[in-house]
């Protein structure tokens, strides 16, 4: 028997966006339906950002002792035990997992379905033997790895996002087909616990990030034993004996081939669309995702879509960002709109790669080239120096008037050393404004700050300044 609800808002997905509306909406006391399908917290809690930083401190801990001896500490070679790694990835799964729980959602006033959710048009959607319709609805089904069509491939047990985390032994010799952010930073983790690894990209490794940062990132891990071969498009996949699997490619230098134990496809992200009765509820979409306008609504004018389901960019943060903005939009009838280039992202390999903003490319795009980019070494900061973390950069844009464009950190903390230029880009502002403030010594947020005030150095050369200093010298 079909039981119907007419709540204010249906959000299908419970992912971080997803959450994060029903959260809101639910603490304003709206009435709110959330539909999920499969497991509460979506990608990122179950399958993304927490296993695989889960994974990456075991690798940092493995390297820490194989470091050991150069700070005068010996502790021998480091024992991984593949399977208590495992254990640890989901240990913090599950210590996440009640946070984003139905049990606690329903607490909050929220109404959860467990199943699986479509249009029927344009202002109602079955979940089950639900029937919703709603005020307002906000898709967000987030994405799901994409496995391109290379011949052969299927032919083997490849891993993506959704199954590395649940293997109990470590790989002898990982094949990873894609070098972005998640291909390098899986290559450098199970570098660390043990594996080898080839990484297989047909372009640029990291490439959407700055090549001259990215290339500090690449060196190190290059250094710990990952080969990367760039440039090089997989052409085909075969099993290599009973367990085994050879992965075909062609490079600049012609074709070639290598031998491994598993395969992990990391070559980008699909919109989940699929079974959402889009077209039934007039939602216009494409393979990249939902078509939004810069408000994320959608082209029916009772439905948004946030998060990667949106077709911009990927993010866990950018779905949260994507919430507030529909928020905003549904409970206040307050006009909001998406600003991408406030956006920051950060890679967690060692070092971290991290940027906020416009790119010395886009920048000198925008401003006619009327730009000034700033650079300081990790290298002259005395923190780095103490640590040994010595390998990074950090670049800053600006135009004219000093204004903050964007910022690009490859270095140890840059994640976290972002946070502070992400402000400062969203804010709008100038150097002037970084010169006055005062870090604490030693740390490595000093860096950003001395690449700030270069910006002043040749003032300290001109003529005039000297001589206004000289003649002030006359008063006492």
């Amino acid at each position: 028997m079909t039981t119907r609800l007419t709540p204010d808002i249906c959000v299908i997905g419970a992912g971080s966006g997803g959450l994060s509306v029903a959260a809101a909406a639910a603490a304003f006391g709206v009435e709110v339906v959330l539909i999920e399908k499969g497991r509460m917290g979506g990608d990122c809690l179950n399958y993304g950002c927490v296993p695989s930083k889960a994974m990456i401190a075991a690798g940092k801990h493995a390297h820490a002792i194989s470091e050991a001896p150069q700070y005068g500490v010996t502790a021998g070679e480091p024992k991984v035990n593949f399977g208590k790694v495992h254990d640890h990835v989901h240990s913090v799964i599950a210590s996440i997992a009640p946070n984003d729980s139905v049990e606690r959602f329903r607490a909050m006033g929220v109404t959860v379905i467990e199943a699986e959710a479509h249009f029927t048009g344009k202002a109602t959607v079955m979940a089950g033997e639900t029937e919703i319709r709603a005020r307002r609805y906000v898709v967000a089904t987030g994405s799901s790895p994409f496995v391109p069509p290379i011949p052969g491939l299927d032919s083997v047990d490849y891993l993506t996002n959704e199954t590395l985390f649940e293997r109990t032994r470590a790989p002898k010799h990982l094949l990873i087909i894609g070098g972005g952010p998640i291909g390098m930073e899986m290559a450098q983790a199970h570098r660390r616990l043990g594996a080898d690894v080839t990484v297989i990209e047909g372009a640029k490794a990291l490439g959407k990030d700055d090549p001259e940062l990215a290339a500090i990132v690449l060196d190190k891990i290059r250094a710990e034993g990952v080969n990367v071969l760039e440039g090089s498009k997989v052409t085909s996949v075969e099993k290599r004996g009973k367990t085994g699997v050879r992965v075909h490619y062609e490079g600049e230098n012609g074709a070639g081939q290598v031998d491994g134990s598993d395969v992990l496809v990391a070559v980008g992200r699909l919109a989940n669309v699929e079974g959402l009765g889009l077209d039934e509820a007039g939602i216009k979409h494409d393979r990249r995702g939902i078509k939004v306008g810069a408000n994320l609504r959608t082209s029916n004018s009772k439905v948004y879509a946030i998060g990667d389901v949106a077709g911009g960019l990927q993010f866990t943060h950018v779905a949260n960002y994507h919430a507030g903005l529909v928020v905003q939009q549904i409970l206040f009838r307050a006009p909001a709109k998406e600003n991408r280039d406030i956006i920051p992202w950060a890679t967690f390999t060692d070092p971290e790669l991290a940027h906020v903003g416009l790119t010395e490319e886009q920048a000198a795009e925008r401003h006619g080239g009327k730009i000034q980019v700033l650079r300081w070494p990790y290298a002259e900061n005395d923190r780095a120096q103490a640590e040994r973390k010595t390998e990074g950069l950090i670049k800053m844009v600006v135009d004219r008037k000093a204004k903050i464009l964007g910022v690009s950190i490859a270095g140890a903390g840059a994640g976290e050393m972002i946070n502070m230029w992400a402000l400062a880009v969203t804010n709008g502002l100038k150097l002037g404004d970084v010169r006055g403030y005062v870090p604490p010594y030693p740390t490595m947020a000093e860096i950003g700050k001395r690449a700030a005030i270069s910006y002043y150095s040749p003032i300290t050369r001109k003529p005039i300044v000297r001589w206004i200093v000289r003649f002030l010298r006359r008063f006492g």
